[in-house]
């Protein structure tokens, strides 16, 4: 593992990927290649700057709206909203300190590993689904809520403001991992400070014990779309910790890295669950207006600037790592901006999606949330599945284009074929389950996880294998 020094390709069947060219610590040169391996002579940085990479990009009303649906669109009390969505960022964030590890060890992006438990081929599943998620839905869902935060604190109209946070995102993006991991250090103290004042002023205003009429499931709905909002970064996480050292400590990366994911979502969702409480539901819903109604105009103006650069934030990261799943498919682009121009593509794809999103956003985004842990879910359980029955894989698994693992891709199909049809709990969809019984509420990512990992290490226990470190085990 991480034993290549060089800068010249290497592609067989049992070798390894690298790298072409030279890219180290410049900031404003464009990042060549795409998913390949980083060799050693390429990495650098710290485990403490995964803090700011993962707080900066939930610096944002995306966050902050899990919140405001769990009270002012599930019904939920303050009190049980808050627990739901700590309950929720909790899971997502000790998953992202555990993804993040092995990003160090084999220099290769997140949907890269998970090669290991879906074969070559197989991973177009996940990668190809982490791919549409974070390049264009994602995308798509925060670039629309930083344009109404742009258009109600400047008044412009909100495609013009939609088109000025899209053309930010997609530069950042464009450039690469320096320059995003530079974006996410300088927002950072911009956004902590102006949120955590915004977040004692809201706070002071809520009204904790207000009456409510809990919708029928309103707890695990919120858990879910909490859960789907923090484990929303999960596929990403080996793509910002790649670069590092092999000898990196790896309880800093797992503590950076999962403690950024969890205070940040968990701050800002409870302040989002105050939001509810504190103005009428409709006015809670309706985009960021309702949260900068309870503040004094300069605060307000802050925030409303906060959000629209917290939309940045989040967005370079997605439309980054969307590009680099899809080129992690296996599809043969043969430029070394391969990455750049799939992320220019996405941009652009991504702004067509958020400019038809700027109506009606909140049940769409909702949907969102839900649908995300309905994937992805099902692909943890093949991959933490995976680790547990191959403890040191060696990294030429990762490249071997005619290695397959079924298990992977089935068991995932299977996880969520079933789970789908038996608990979704959406607007457009709603379960055998849930249809019959509301109270359940939605546990389909709870279902799919369990039943993804029965099929996956019951089909490797009866064929007798899934424990191969190498091409020849």
């Amino acid at each position: 593992m991480a034993t290549r020094d060089q800068d010249v390709p290497v592609s067989t069947e049992q070798g390894v990927l690298v790298r072409e060219g030279s890219y180290g610590t410049q900031v404003m040169t464009v990042e060549p290649g795409g998913a390949e391996f980083i060799p050693l002579n390429e990495r650098h940085g710290r485990p403490i700057q995964l803090f700011w990479t993962w707080t900066s990009p939930n610096m944002e009303f995306a966050t902050i709206f899990v919140g405001v649906l769990a009270v002012a669109g599930f019904g939920l009390g303050f009190w049980e909203a808050a627990l739901a969505l700590v309950l929720g960022s909790a899971i997502g964030g000790v998953t992202q300190g555990i993804l993040s590890l092995r990003g160090p060890k084999y220099g290769v992006p997140q949907m890269v590993l998970s090669r290991l438990g879906f074969g070559y081929w197989g991973n177009a599943l996940p990668a190809g689904l982490n791919a549409v998620t974070a390049g264009i839905g994602w995308f798509a869902v925060n670039s629309v809520s930083g344009a109404l935060a742009l258009n109600v604190l400047t008044h412009l109209p909100q495609v013009l403001c939609l088109l000025i946070i899209v053309l930010v995102q997609v530069v950042v993006a464009f450039f690469g991992y320096n320059l995003v991991h530079l974006f996410e250090r300088y927002a950072f103290p911009i956004l902590t400070v102006i949120f955590l004042i915004a977040a004692g002023v809201i706070l002071s205003k809520a009204h904790p014990g207000a009456s409510h009429h809990t919708f029928a499931g309103g707890f695990l709905l919120t858990f879910g779309a909490s859960f789907g909002y923090a484990v929303g970064w999960n596929p990403y996480a080996s793509d910002y910790t790649r670069y590092f050292k092999p000898d990196s400590s790896r309880r800093a990366i797992a503590w950076w890295s999962g403690s950024g994911l969890f205070l940040s979502c968990a701050l800002l969702e409870i302040v989002g669950a105050a939001v509810g409480t504190a103005v009428g539901a409709d006015n809670a819903l309706a985009g960021p207006g309702g949260m900068t109604s309870l503040l004094a105009t300069p605060l307000a103006d802050l925030t409303l600037l906060a959000i629209a650069l917290g939309a940045v934030s989040a967005n370079v990261l997605n439309i980054y790592s969307g590009a680099l799943s899809f080129t992690a498919i296996g599809i043969k682009l043969p430029l070394s901006l391969r990455r750049a121009i799939v992320a220019l593509g996405f941009g652009t794809i991504g702004f067509f999606l958020a400019w038809s999103g700027l109506h009606n956003a909140g049940s769409k985004y909702e949907n969102f949330l839900l649908i995300i842990a309905y994937w992805i879910a099902p692909w943890l359980a093949v991959y933490f599945c995976d680790m547990l029955l191959r403890r040191n894989p060696d990294e030429t698994l990762l490249f071997a284009t005619r290695r397959t693992n079924w298990a992977g891709p089935v068991a995932m199909l299977v996880g969520m074929g079933i789970s789908i049809w038996l608990f979704s709990n959406q607007t457009e969809y709603i379960g055998v389950v849930p249809s019959h019984v509301g109270s359940v509420g939605d546990l389909t990512f709870e279902v799919g996880f369990v039943i993804t990992a029965v099929v996956y290490l019951g089909w490797h226990f009866v064929a007798g294998t899934g424990r191969e470190n190498t091409l020849a085990g």
